[in-house]
């Protein structure tokens, strides 16, 4: 027999209501009908970007790679299209100190065919020296390409933390797309994932039942301590890291000033 809200011993404290399922998918109609309205939202807003004027800019500027340097326009590999992500940089930082929220999202994107598929290149740029991001990039097993813009001006360079586009026209680059904050969260498929759970993101923000568990400062779940615990203390890492050979436990994040 399947337990319903009128049976009280059959409420879980914290946990959804209970309901046979017809009731639930009921629910879960209604609801239907919203979520397709969002997704029809994002269509629209998609279009809209599409629609974006773009801004022309000197694409012969120089990045440094694992060659050394290079013209910005190679990064595009041939393609019309260029998706880079902006990496926030902690100079002098050990591995454990680099920024979690980047790392994140550079996690997310270890891998770039399916944009490749669609005649879009994929790179991450940052502002650390080149020996620094070199050592980093082969800790972390990335293999996407990597480039610092330490230096550089305009559209290449400019702040980090942004999901930036390019459009190439043979040799002329242009500026056609940036996001950042929670503009960037749909590279970040985990929290997509996260919203569909009964407990969410477990950050304070959310709108949560009452009996809900409770929430957390935002992105408190960046970083764990080698035990696998969240985190935001001098010894934790961020979390992808204690996936890679030779993680172990840290003294310190070891940053030295802002990000650059």
């Amino acid at each position: 027999m399947t337990n319903t809200p009128s049976d009280p011993a059959a409420a879980l404290p914290g946990r959804p209501l209970i309901v046979d399922p017809a009731t639930w998918q009921a629910a879960r109609d209604e609801l239907l009908v919203r979520e397709k309205a969002h997704t029809r939202e994002g269509d629209a807003l998609a279009a809209a970007r599409r629609r974006l004027p773009m801004v022309e800019f000197d694409g012969t500027v120089e990045v440094v790679g694992p060659d050394g340097p290079v013209p910005f326009l190679d990064l595009f590999q041939g393609r019309d299209e260029l998706v880079v992500y902006k990496h926030m940089w902690y100079d002098g930082a050990p591995h454990q100190g680099q920024c979690e929220g980047c790392t994140m999202v550079a996690w997310h994107l270890k891998d770039a065919v399916y944009l490749n598929a669609r005649g879009v290149s994929f790179a991450i740029l940052t502002t650390g020296r080149w020996d620094e991001v070199a050592s980093y990039v082969e800790f972390m097993g990335y293999t996407q390409p990597w480039y610092s813009v330490r230096d550089v001006e305009g559209p290449v360079g400019g702040p980090m933390g942004f999901i930036t586009g390019f459009l190439r026209d043979g040799d002329r680059a242009f500026l056609t797309y940036s996001t950042t904050g929670r503009g960037n969260e749909p590279v970040t498929g985990s929290f997509g994932l996260l919203d569909m759970t009964p407990y969410g993101r477990g950050e304070a923000w959310e709108d949560n039942p009452e009996d809900r568990p409770e929430g957390h400062s935002p992105c408190w779940y960046w970083r764990s301590d080698h035990e696998g615990n969240a985190t935001w203390g001098p010894t934790s890492r961020p979390v992808p890291q204690w996936t890679r050979p030779d993680a172990t436990p840290v003294q310190t994040l070891g940053r030295h000033g802002p990000h650059r």
